[in-house]
């Protein structure tokens, strides 16, 4: 199930891309002016080739000089550096409004489909017993016959939401197949389970959750392929496993033929609210909020910061504004976490200490207000 952690590193993710697309989209801006200062090798007038290089000196010195400064205009007296510069200074603004918005609406995309893996996850456990059922050189008995595994394959709702999702086997037995015959049917626990006759249920629980745990999920062949499929596995993955344990777990065969889902949150409308305007303060961080970064990282250029721990700062002081309610300690620990798992090994020190010194420095000037017991605590 999502919680607050695993939005923020949803976040982080769509943030991180916003700037690669930034960077790009500079990139891209430096090209068009290159290209509008080239030679025109089919025109048939005489191409003046050291005033184009000057020239195009000139555009890339003035458009940096106003990318930096943030202007979405500018003045020249030659009138062709000044179209020119223009031009590149108003696809930068118009191609990344354009990503800031995509970036958005894949952020919430994401969270959303790590409901869709789960019950791809879920659902490959019918496959899975649909592949026993197939093999006629060992009987799989004892494991068809296992309460859980029956429990999904009764489950009008798994059957309902993966053929919704489209995230059933059904065009994928082949593969399904060849996974049961090197992943499956050697583990010792599952052909442990092929001998035993009415196991405890307590037992029948275990070798299930065994399979999804450290064969599907585990190091193995089928956990490569989800790999392959899905872009933040290593991130969904722990989400997914946590959805499935918790599915397994609370499955009572005693009282029901048919295995229940868990929901993707508590409070989706409250979770998307969270994201959204996290994203939404940090991919738009006001000038004197950077600014604030750059006079508090020493000796270092916010160029020149990993663009990991630059993201990570940016969100935490977006959080500690737009979150009234989130206490300064929580917010700067959980964003020392991120820095400790995403970013460089010294970067967790880097970040504790940076955030400290801005947190305290946006609350003596007012910047931000928290107010109730523990919520000022930064210590």
């Amino acid at each position: 199930m999502l919680n607050r952690h695993s939005l923020r590193i949803k976040t982080m993710q769509s943030l991180f891309a916003l700037h690669q697309c930034k960077e790009a989209n500079h990139g891209l801006c430096l090209t068009l002016i290159t290209q509008r200062f080239a030679p025109d090798l089919n025109s048939m007038e005489f191409q003046d080739k050291e005033l184009l290089k000057d020239q195009r000196q000139l555009a890339f010195k003035l458009f940096e000089k106003e990318f930096q400064a943030g202007a979405q205009s500018t003045k020249h007296e030659e009138p062709k550096i000044e179209k020119v510069v223009n031009e590149a200074l108003e696809y930068y603004a118009k191609q990344t409004k354009r990503d800031v918005e995509n970036q958005r609406k894949n952020l919430v995309s994401d969270a959303e489909h790590i409901y869709d893996y789960y019950i791809f996850v879920l659902s490959l456990g019918v496959a899975i017993a649909e592949a026993a059922a197939a093999d006629k050189k060992v009987s799989h008995t004892g494991f068809l016959n296992n309460a859980w595994v029956k429990g999904l394959q009764n489950s009008e709702a798994l059957k309902k939401d993966s053929l919704k999702l489209n995230r059933h086997w059904n065009d994928k037995m082949d593969r399904v197949r060849v996974w049961f015959r090197d992943v499956i049917r050697p583990d010792d626990l599952y052909l442990e389970s092929l001998d035993r006759r009415n196991p405890p249920l307590e037992d029948q629980r275990k070798v299930v959750s065994h399979i999804y745990k450290k064969l599907i999920l585990g190091k193995t062949i089928i956990n490569d392929f989800f790999e392959e499929e899905v872009l933040h596995w290593a991130e969904d993955k722990e989400i997914v496993k946590g959805m499935v344990e918790k599915t397994i777990k609370s499955y009572n065969p005693e009282k029901s033929d048919q295995l229940g889902l868990m929901t993707l949150s508590m409070d989706w409308n409250d979770d998307k609210n969270f994201i959204e305007k996290l994203y939404n303060y940090a991919s738009d961080l006001p000038e004197d909020q950077k600014k604030l970064i750059a006079d508090n990282t020493r000796n270092w250029e916010v160029e020149r910061l990993p663009l990991t721990d630059r993201v990570i700062l940016e969100m935490a002081i977006a959080e500690l504004i737009t979150f009234p309610g989130i206490p300064v300690k929580v917010t700067i620990n959980e964003y020392i976490e991120l820095a400790k798992g995403y970013s460089t090994p010294k970067s967790r020190q880097f970040v504790n200490g940076i955030l400290d010194v801005i947190a305290k420095a946006m609350l003596d000037n007012g910047t931000f207000k928290k107010s109730g017991r523990g919520l000022i605590d930064n210590k």
